[in-house]
Parts: structure tokens; C-alpha cells; sequence
């Protein structure tokens, strides 16, 4: 045997050409993995600041350190862990009113925020402090004025329709939960919504939708609720199932109104 094949048989070489393939892996990983587009401009004191509110309004059901609420009785949990969720999705939830929780229920509604812009802000610096996570979108990747429509609307149809409806009118789920219009959505709750997959919608990262596809997701959302119904009356854009509806209830109930009244008109 001669010393190359003795040192290609060694342990030590399969230790070391494992090693070398993670380095490889990992630089072509950090190489080529997408960039998130995120915005952060957190300062210690909005850290201090966030922290505060936290104690004060979300520990008694997320913890004292956000590392979660621990089960009651039935097993159920009153807050997850918020340790690595990002400061996207404490914008995201925080911003649109669903947290603080009014209730306990099946999901939490969009309602009319409770903490300011600023106090939100300072909330998601907090969080993200605790953890990695996605960030708060750049407000060049949720200004659909900047997006393709036309693209972000064949996103929308494959990956959100079947539950947001083709228009992003909403729609029934299971349980109790549903999918939430997204008329009136700001750009950036849409961004981060697809971003963090808040309660029964899955997760779109940057390795599945880019930021610029969501950029043209948010376009085409923005360039439906912009366009006048040239039809007449929407029916919320549920499509045939409230038109069907309504032809059924109006347009029968005027013939058989008719065909009464010609009756009475007879006899």
C-alpha cells in the first residue's frame, strides 16, 4: 500500500473532507441566500423603552423574559414564546390591533391598535432583542407603486386565493378561523404578514416569495381595491356564490312577487 492510499483510508481525512464540504456549503449558502429586506434603525433606549411596555401589557401572558405562558389545566397555552419571532411579526400583530388579545378565541381579529406607532416600534425593537428573527420590511420593498401587478397577481393566485379569495376579500377557514380581508391593508402588514405566517397562514420567507415578489403581491392587491366596478355592485368579491345568492333571493323573489300579484290582479 503506498502512503497516498494509507492517507486516503485515514479517519482523519474523512474528518477533514467533511470539513471542508460545511465550508464549502456554508460560503455558498451566505453567497447565495437572499437578502432580507429589512429596515432596522432600533436604539438601546427603544430597546429600554419596549421593554417596559412589555412588562406592563404583555408579560402576564407571554412571561416576564417572552419565553411563554405555561399551560393550564386543559393544556392550553395563554401566550407563546416570543423569543425569535422577529420584529415583523410584533409590528405585524401589534399594528393591526389583533394584540393585546381583547379574548381568548379561535384567532385573534384586526381591531383598532392599542399602543402608537412609536410605542410599536419600540415594542418590536424589545422582542427582537431577545432573538433572531425577520425584521420591519424597507419601505422600498412594500411601496406597490413600485411593483408588477401583473406578476404579483399570478403569485397571489397559486399561493393565497384559496383562502383570501381571488380579490383578497377573505374567507371562511375551519374552527372558527378565517382569512381575513385585506382591503384597507397597509403595504408593509401585507409584507409582513406573508413574512411571519400570523396564526393559520404558513410562512412565506425570502427563499420562497422574494422581497420583490411580494413588492408586486402587495401591487396587485393595491391595483384590485383601486378599480371601479364597471359591473355594478361588487357583492363583497366573493364571486359566483353571493351573486348566485342574490339572483336566487332578489330575482326569484321579484318573479314569484310578480306572478302573486298578477294572481290577485285575475281573480
Amino acid at each position: 500500500m503506498t502512503a497516498l492510499a494509507a492517507r486516503r483510508r485515514s479517519p482523519l481525512a474523512l474528518a477533514i473532507l467533511i470539513a471542508l464540504g460545511l465550508l464549502v456549503t456554508g460560503a455558498a449558502y451566505a453567497a447565495l441566500a437572499p437578502q432580507q429586506a429589512q429596515a432596522s434603525t432600533a436604539t438601546t433606549d427603544d430597546v429600554a423603552q419596549g421593554k417596559q411596555l412589555f412588562l406592563a401589557n404583555c408579560a402576564t401572558c407571554h412571561g416576564l423574559n417572552a419565553q411563554g405562558a405555561q399551560p393550564d389545566k386543559e393544556g392550553q397555552v395563554a401566550g407563546p414564546s416570543l423569543i425569535g419571532v422577529g420584529a415583523a411579526s410584533v409590528d405585524f400583530q401589534v399594528g393591526t390591533g389583533r394584540m393585546p388579545l381583547a379574548a381568548q378565541g379561535p384567532q385573534g381579529p384586526d381591531k383598532p391598535a392599542v399602543f402608537t406607532q412609536e410605542q410599536t416600534r419600540q415594542l418590536a425593537a424589545y422582542v427582537a432583542s431577545l432573538g433572531p428573527g425577520p425584521a420591519i420590511p424597507a419601505g422600498e420593498y412594500t411601496d406597490d407603486s413600485q411593483g408588477n401587478a401583473a406578476t404579483g397577481g399570478e403569485i397571489f393566485r397559486v399561493n393565497c386565493a384559496m383562502c383570501h379569495n381571488f380579490a383578497g376579500a377573505g374567507g371562511a377557514l375551519t374552527q372558527g378561523k378565517y382569512a381575513p380581508s385585506l382591503e384597507g391593508s397597509s403595504g408593509k402588514h401585507i409584507y409582513e404578514a406573508m413574512l411571519t405566517g400570523p396564526q393559520s397562514m404558513p410562512v412565506f420567507n425570502d427563499a420562497n416569495i422574494s422581497p420583490e415578489q411580494k413588492r408586486d403581491v402587495i401591487a396587485y392587491l393595491k391595483t384590485v381595491q383601486r378599480e371601479p366596478s364597471e359591473g355594478g355592485a361588487q357583492l363583497g368579491k366573493l364571486g359566483p356564490v353571493t351573486e348566485g345568492l342574490f339572483a336566487w333571493i332578489v330575482g326569484i323573489g321579484a318573479l314569484i312577487g310578480c306572478a302573486v300579484w298578477l294572481g290577485s290582479k285575475a281573480a
